[in-house]
This record gives structure tokens, sequence and C-alpha cells, in this order.
């Protein structure tokens, strides 16, 4: 498990002002929480934590923060929720929720394909419906992707989240055995293709009927 140490200071003003001001300076507002924890305003350096976050690749990453003005000190933290906006996808606003060592946390892993399937090899293609993954699991176990290995799958055949091995003391928190990824044949391919097109045909049909009426 490996830790990626991040600054942050304690914030006191938490309107829309005082944010404003900290995203002019290249920070940006975030909070603290967890069991047991009273909620805690920060302010962090918002490119810290964009390099940070691209560093891992789409895994689960996790910090040590290193809180400045108060008698907090560093905590060990996961990113609960991320707000970006709409438009340039800059970062707004971070949720840090803290984590121990002995407690179970949920967090998400991308999901990997290795392996040529007979299905790929004979023109089918592997669909993956699931890119990422919920596993519940203690924080130094938490594994950085989901490898499924489709070697031997056929067309028509699908991986389902019952069928995916894990390592002991990491789980899947799921109720419904759905599917993660399928091989799909070169029919079902073109099939797809074809509803594609009839869609947009009829979207265009109903865009000139819109025009005739409006005229």
């Amino acid at each position: 498990m490996e830790l990626i140490e991040l600054k942050a200071n304690v914030r006191t003003g938490r309107k829309k002002g005082p944010a404003r001001r900290l995203r002019v300076d290249g920070k940006m507002p975030a909070v603290l929480y967890g069991p047991g924890t009273e909620t805690l305003a920060l302010s962090i350096n918002a490119g810290d934590l964009e390099k940070a976050i691209k560093s891992r690749s789409g895994s689960q990453v996790f910090f040590n923060l290193v809180i400045d003005g108060g008698a907090v000190g560093n905590k060990t933290a996961m990113i609960k929720d991320l707000q970006t906006h709409p438009v340039s996808r800059g970062m707004l606003h971070a949720d840090f929720y803290e984590i121990a060592m002995d407690r179970k946390i949920r967090a998400m892993a991308p999901v990997t394909v290795t392996g040529k399937s007979i299905g790929v090899e004979e023109g089918g293609m592997v669909q993956i419906i699931r890119r990422e993954l919920e596993v519940l699991c203690y924080p130094n176990k938490m594994p950085e992707e989901i490898v499924i290995d489709i070697t031997g799958m056929d067309m028509g055949d699908s991986i389902h989240i019952e069928d995916i091995p894990v390592e002991e003391d990491v789980e899947f928190p799921h109720d419904t055995n759905f599917t993660v990824l399928t091989i799909l044949s070169a029919r079902a391919e073109e099939e797809e293709v074809v509803e594609e097109e009839e869609e947009l045909e009829e979207d265009a049909e109903t865009t000139d009927e819109a025009d005739e009426e409006a005229e």
C-alpha cells in the first residue's frame, strides 16, 4: 500500500467567496471525515492532487495528509468524492475519508483483461461491461486492478462477478451476480451497428418532420 504525501491546511471560511479565492490561488476546498472523526474543512493544492491521481493510472489512491494549522496531525485517507467543473473538468472540491489499517473500506478497482480467447481469434470481440468493480477489503489488501483471464472463452461466453477469483480478505460487496464482460460474436457486432444506423435514421426523420412543422 503506497501512501502519497499531500499537504493540507485547516480552512475556516466555508462560503463561496473564500472558496473562489482559493481556486484563484491554485488551491481548492476539501473536507476530511470518517467514523469517530469530526469533519474537518481543509484547503489543498489542486495541482498536487491532480498529479497524485494521474500517477496511479485509475487505481485507488491513498494519501498521507500532512495537515497544517491545527492539532490534528497527519491523517491516512482516500478520496471518497471529487467534484469537477462540467465544462473545464477542473477539480472543484474533494471529500477525503479517513481510513484505518484494521477497518475494511469500499473502493473501486479497474478491470484489466489478459489472454486471447478462442472467440476473439475467430472474429469476435471482447465487450467490457464493467470497467471498474467495487471491492471490500483492508487498505493494505486493496488490489491495484482486477485481472480477468479470457483464455479459453468462446463467442457468447461471459464472466460474471462470482466467476472472478480474489485474494483472501478481499470480496465483492454485491448481491447480484452481474455480467462483467462477454465475448460478442461477429453477427452480434453487425446487429449493433445496424441498430445504431437505424436509430440515426429515425432521429434524422424526426428532425426533418419537426422542421417541416415549424415551416
